[in-house]
């Protein structure tokens, strides 16, 4: 079948995620046939690089070898038991490596689906954990301005979107907003690591006159994803830790985008030297190939559960909780990174990107270029309202698939892109933004 025999029918039966599917009348939905390492092609032999890394979940790359033959093994042993009573072998070495990542800070996993799910967790978590402790009036929780954690409904109440807030007002509970440390924002000539302290000062005034009445902070480390790929000082992350420490609040690390090396080291809160009471892990845990997501906890925390008493029990599920085949995947995972030497290449790719991208960075309407790890964002002054569907389009034409967020362009490639093919991005980047400049 053709390309627009798939178009076609696509667009009679499937209602597309965080679209509006109007818009695919005139801009044509990408019908994807299959993909290998970094590329894309669809039904006619036309190819993508894949900057964005199918929604910043894919690590090394489309029909890795290591990740499906693991996948293929696991099928032909056990494709699903339930975690309610019953255990595996690949959820129990799963729990075991990912704490040993954290040199065993974050000791008990729970498992879930997708990234959303992983935030409900954690904040349903961290309330109980108080009401167990004998503290039920610890229900507040505070996140960042611009932040983001996900769609559903406890996710989006802590989530600063005003495109789904909006919408979704009423649905949700209230929580409050601090200061983000985007660095940004900063004034002209504060640093970014002073930027981030002053930050972290709109926190601390918070707690200081609410956290008896507050559960938990949440935040997404070095790096707000959906706010534009938002980047801050690590300082704000050790600052944080202190202030939660100080006033009886837990610090949830939302790592879903930014965990497993994609900000340039393993986990992100390790560059600021801490460790959070909750973790929230999926995206790129599997590779981007099957669908898994984790909270990591504190034995703290776990105990304050371990009870007779159910109620007391952490009552959450899905059917597919801790599925074998997600953990198989996420075990390769784990094993690419311990076979290669897999963040100093990335370190070594991200200077190579680095250095491409200053004709990028000449063009008179791109501003704040900035890099985290395997991540980069810039903007685009005097863009037009339609500006990110049209440098998606003209991204197609050149070969890349890129995704803007409003005026902000940015790539996440996989980590095996290779130095040719990260000059094709930046290359076609470059075209692409000409053509409509």
């Amino acid at each position: 079948m053709s390309n627009s025999d798939w178009l076609t029918r696509s667009r009679a039966a499937v209602w597309h995620p965080c679209t509006q599917m109007q818009r695919h009348e005139t801009l044509p939905l990408v019908p994807i046939s299959h993909g290998k390492g970094v590329w894309l092609y669809d039904f006619e032999g036309s190819r993508y690089l894949d900057a964005v890394s199918s929604w910043w979940t894919n690590l090394f790359g489309h029909a890795n070898p290591a990740i499906i033959g693991a996948i293929k093994e696991q099928l032909d042993r056990l494709e699903h038991v339930m975690l309610a009573g019953f255990t595996h072998a690949p959820v129990v070495e799963l729990s075991e490596r990912l704490s040993a990542k954290t040199s065993g800070h974050l000791g008990h996993a729970f498992y879930a689906s997708d990234g959303a799910s992983a935030t409900e967790i954690a904040l349903k978590m961290s309330f109980h954990y108080w009401r167990n402790r004998g503290e039920a009036k610890k229900t507040g929780f505070v996140s960042l301005e611009n932040g983001y954690h996900g769609e559903t409904v406890g996710a989006l109440s802590v989530t600063d979107v005003a495109l789904f807030k909006d919408t979704y007002g009423p649905l949700l509970r209230q929580t409050i907003q601090v200061m983000s440390p985007d660095w940004r924002l900063a004034e002209a000539g504060e640093g970014k690591e002073a930027y981030a302290l002053r930050a972290a000062q709109s926190l601390e005034a918070h707690l200081a006159e609410h956290h008896e009445t507050t559960a938990a902070l949440i935040l997404e480390p070095l790096v707000q994803g959906a706010a534009g790929m938002a980047m801050h000082h690590p300082a704000y992350l050790k600052r944080a830790r202190e202030l939660c420490d100080r006033y009886r609040v837990h610090l949830i690390a939302d790592e879903i985008a930014v965990g497993f090396g994609r900000t340039g080291s393993f986990f992100a809160c390790q560059q600021a030297g801490i460790w959070p009471d909750l973790i929230c892990l999926s995206k790129g845990i599997t590779g981007g190939y099957l669908p898994l997501s984790a909270v990591m906890v504190t034995e703290d925390i776990f105990q304050a559960f371990y009870d007779e008493d159910v109620t007391r029990g952490f009552l959450h599920s899905h059917s597919y909780t801790g599925n074998p085949l997600a953990c198989r995947a996420a075990l390769a995972v784990l094993d690419l990174f311990e076979r290669g030497d897999v963040i100093s290449s990335n370190i070594n790719t991200s200077r190579l990107i680095n250095a491409m991208s200053d004709e990028v960075k000449a063009l008179h309407y791109v501003r704040d270029l900035r890099n985290a790890g395997m991540i980069w964002a810039f903007e685009v002054d005097g863009a037009a309202p339609d500006f990110s569907r049209r440098l998606f389009a003209e991204g197609l034409k050149r070969e890349v698939l890129l995704r803007p967020m409003g005026n902000t362009v940015y790539w996440m490639p996989p980590y095996v892109i290779s130095e040719a093919e990260a000059r094709h991005m930046v290359r076609g980047t470059l075209e692409a933004l000409r053509a409509l400049a």
